[in-house]
């Protein structure tokens, strides 16, 4: 199992500085911060949908744009460590960075959540900013007064924000406003807001309430049978709070295609999502590396997963709901490939899956064919359930 490869002391430690993370809430709900005022990181990371999106694809600030992956959950994400790894055998086992597919690693700051942070904001197929620069100058624009209360002279520059936008190329970038507008969002992303520890699961653990006979049939087969601990680790989080509930690595689980992905509009038909490995294909150390890990994306946290909200699943959103994603962990390898193209529904009904958009380096070691009877599936749903925060 590789989760006992893995430590959890290699988290960072979770500290709150309430003012820094004040801002970063301000910051995570400000539409000023894209480029038509239209948009801020909570339409994408609802904060009612467990800071996730209700649907597959966001639409983007500008018409006619839109993301290419899921927006995935900012809740507890903030904990994963900077992008590494550790040998695995013969393989390399890579943990952390941000991202599906992990491009924000971190490296540059040692905080893969501040990095980021950004990313979206300057976009084009989300919130649309020309350049760090005129977030900067925005963020000084609207939130200019809370700021300055934290680091005076932060937004002293000259940062007119439409001056600032309407240059193509700015010369100076505004550093030290960048890095508190990266922290702040960071710091927010790491408090009691975002990471709740609320669930029911979490006070079945401190033996403060109780979990149904079949939620407790769910978590015995999490934990064994089902082998979700596996990858979805079951260890206490940062300072003994409950457990994080991924293991920060990357995986390719067979997923199918999205035909609805805005992708294939900008890029055309062959187009697949490479996931880790288009990030490793940049680093001259990890490039190598990288067709090893085709088509894997960063291991989710289950927390939040069910809020009784429109929700997709896995990163292109093919799915949408729980019951279909555990049938497919149970029999992905099972069932027959569909011969025409299917949505989650219909292939459920036809019991056969479409084909993996990448094969090449799926997991075949921990799902395909688990063998749990129907009761055992809905059981496992329900003990997912319990994991929502209140």
């Amino acid at each position: 199992m590789r989760a006992a490869l893995l430590s959890l002391a290699l988290l960072p430690a979770v500290a709150h500085a309430d003012p820094l993370a004040d801002l970063g809430r301000a910051l995570f709900n400000d539409t000023a911060l894209s480029v038509n005022g239209t948009q801020s990181c909570a339409s994408c990371h609802r904060p009612d949908n467990g800071f996730a999106y209700d649907g597959a694809f966001a639409e983007g600030a500008v018409a006619g744009h839109a993301g290419i992956r899921k927006p995935p959950s900012l809740a507890y994400q903030a904990l994963s460590p900077v992008l590494h790894h550790l040998v695995d055998g013969e393989d390399l086992l890579f943990i952390g960075g941000t991202m599906h597919d992990g491009r924000a690693t971190g490296a540059a700051t040692g905080d893969p959540a501040a990095e980021q942070a950004l990313l979206p904001m300057t976009n084009p197929d989300e919130m649309a900013l020309p350049h760090a620069a005129c977030a900067a100058a925005r963020a000084c624009a609207s939130q200019g007064a809370a700021m300055e209360a934290l680091e005076p002279g932060v937004c002293a520059l000259p940062l007119d924000a439409a001056a600032t936008c309407d240059n193509p190329a700015p010369d100076d970038p505004p550093e030290a406003a960048l890095s508190l507008i990266t922290r702040a969002l960071a710091a927010y992303e790491t408090s009691p807001d975002v990471m709740r520890y609320s669930s029911r699961f979490d006070a079945w653990l401190a033996g403060q309430g109780g979990l149904s006979a079949d939620e407790l049939s769910g978590l015995a087969l999490f934990r064994d049978k089902a082998q979700c601990a596996a990858c979805h680790v079951l260890t206490a989080g940062p300072g003994g709070r409950g457990p994080v509930l991924t293991d920060f690595t990357y995986d390719n689980l067979g997923v199918p295609p999205n035909p609805d992905n805005p992708a294939y509009r900008l890029y055309g038909p062959a187009w697949v999502d490479r996931g880790l490995a288009a990030t490793l294909a940049t680093d001259p150390l990890y490039a190598p590396h990288a067709a090893a890990v085709e088509g894997a994306v960063k291991v989710p946290t289950l927390r939040n997963l069910w809020t009784g909200k429109p929700r997709a699943y896995m990163h292109n959103g093919w799915f949408t709901t729980l019951e279909g994603v555990v049938r497919f962990y149970n029999t992905r390898d099972l069932w027959p490939r569909c011969t025409t193209e299917k949505t989650e529904s219909q292939a459920l009904a036809a019991r056969c899956w479409p084909a993996p958009e990448i094969a090449s380096t799926m997991n075949r070691d921990e799902l395909g064919n688990l063998k749990l009877t129907e009761a055992e599936e809905a059981q496992l749903v329900a003990f997912l359930k319990t994991l929502t925060d209140e």
